[in-house]
């Protein structure tokens, strides 16, 4: 059942060659599109740098509607592990925002409102941000939900990919790529791996031009 979710969605993944090229980032780049503000689930506008902890931040790309992200049949899918996350980046003073890029769906499933009550639905405890015209997205070069970046506590990029090794069962997964690079990061040793594959569906964005 994990192969066939898999493969339902694998196509999806391919969606996002009408935006390339896009730009990736690498390890040691700052934080991209930091000053934008975004509308919170939470109230008000918020913007990524405003939302780094004393010892960094934590962006994930999300959206209400991915298997990926959801679950499935046969899968959890990952955000049932974002509470979790909440609390680790809280422990280790980090902040934490999920950003929801999907600009073409938002009149399926991924409008503010579905995000306000997913919000709740799902506990998330963190902030939830409405990425218009996947401005954030594309300064990004995300490509997927979830697509996973961690910056330092100078607003670095120090690892980018994926949570964990397995999004059908949390109890399986036997790499936690990015717990493991927070606690190296907040303990000042080197991240390793310090990229993984991320996995996902492909974010589902508008054709716009943006200036940067």
């Amino acid at each position: 059942m994990i192969l066939k979710t898999s493969l339902l969605v694998a196509a999806a993944l391919l969606a996002v060659g009408a935006h390339d090229p896009l730009k990736d980032l690498n390890i040691g780049d700052a934080l991209p599109a930091a000053d934008i503000a975004m509308k919170d689930v939470m109230g008000g506008d918020k913007s990524l740098s405003a939302l780094k902890g004393e010892s960094g931040l934590l962006v994930i790309f999300s959206c209400n509607t991915c298997p990926f992200v959801i679950g499935s049949e046969g899968s959890t899918g990952w955000e049932n592990r974002y509470p979790e996350l909440g609390n680790f980046c809280r422990t280790n003073k980090i902040g934490f925002a999920l950003v929801n890029s999907n600009s073409t769906k938002r009149e399926a499933g991924d409008g503010f409102a579905d995000m306000q009550a997913h919000y709740k639905e799902k506990n998330y405890n963190c902030h939830y941000l409405l990425d218009n015209d996947n401005i954030v997205a594309d300064a990004f070069a995300a490509r997927t939900t979830p697509h996973v970046f961690l910056f330092d506590k100078d607003l670095k990029l120090v690892y980018k990919g994926a949570i964990d090794d397995n999004v059908a069962d949390p109890k399986a997964v036997t790499k936690n790529y990015l717990k493991d690079a927070i606690t190296a990061m907040t303990s000042g040793k080197s991240i390793d791996p310090a990229t993984t594959k991320n996995l996902g569906c492909s974010i589902k964005r508008k054709a716009v031009e943006h200036t940067h």
